[in-house]
């Protein structure tokens, strides 16, 4: 299987698809089909990398002052739990320790994107934690350690944001261009997936222009280091979506390792 990174913006994409939402549709449509899906999300963030082995996952409506439809969606894909025992192997001959957990659900980081990839949600989901108290190197490695589940037809996907500054979203003038200092990040971490630079993107906080201005946090671009180090290589990568909402949330998705 190949490795997905999806930003998956806000919650109210499934009721407002739009652009996003059907390049997300063709996606699932293209690729083939996972015998399981391993979720990395923003929105998870433990201590010790955990895996959910949920029988029947909730739907999370992790969010708050949303239109009240939004609250009665409902993502009720099967849970993974075979799956995430697999991934508690692969972390553990990684020397990578790990808990797993029978009651997480599935959080929107997980079941917006996958609400548009995969509607009919009969696809088993697992989610992995991130620990943003761990650099980008460590997601890497994260990622590295999971390779082998691919060759069970397992689908890795980070889902996170390639930008991320809620504060100047919401101060930024609706109809109005993006940034300099946000198109510039986005084709900088761009040429660097391009160009196989694993190095330049882990130092990325030091190395990208405007980096902590457009990440003043790290948890929504660590899903993308977990996909890099999922990844075999880089070359061939394809870059999707390259949809800019809110004036300066990007929506770039990457697939790597697609035939």
């Amino acid at each position: 299987m190949p490795v997905l990174f999806v930003s998956h913006g806000a919650p109210t994409l499934p009721i407002e698809p739009g652009e996003t939402g059907a390049a997300w549709r063709k996606l699932g449509e293209q690729l083939p089909k996972p015998s399981a899906i391993l979720m990395i999300s923003a929105h998870w963030d433990t201590p010790v990398p955990t895996v959910s082995c949920a029988v029947q996952p909730e739907t999370i409506h992790d969010f708050y002052g949303f239109p009240t439809e939004l609250y009665k969606l409902q993502y009720p894909a099967p849970g993974a739990p075979q799956m995430a025992q697999s991934v508690v192997l692969a972390l553990q001959q990684a020397a990578i320790p790990v808990h797993l957990d029978d009651t997480r659900g599935l959080d929107h980081g997980a079941w917006v994107p996958l609400s548009l990839m995969y509607p009919t949600a009969d696809i088993p989901v697992a989610q992995l934690s991130l620990q943003s108290n761990k650099d980008p190197a460590w997601h890497i490695a994260l990622g590295r350690a999971l390779r082998p589940l691919r060759e069970q037809g397992v689908l890795i996907v980070g889902s996170g944001s390639i930008t991320h500054n809620l504060r100047a979203i919401f101060k930024h003038p609706q109809g109005e261009p993006a940034p300099v200092w946000v198109t510039e990040f986005c084709e900088w971490i761009a040429e660097k997936i391009e160009a196989g630079d694993i190095d330049a993107l882990s130092a990325y906080r030091t190395q990208a222009p405007h980096a902590v201005q457009n990440h003043p946090t790290d948890e929504h671009l660590l899903p993308l280091f977990v996909a890099l180090g999922a990844a075999n290589k880089f070359e061939g990568a394809v870059r999707l979506n390259q949809v800019m909402t809110y004036g300066m949330l990007a929506m770039d998705a990457w697939v790597f390792d697609s035939v």
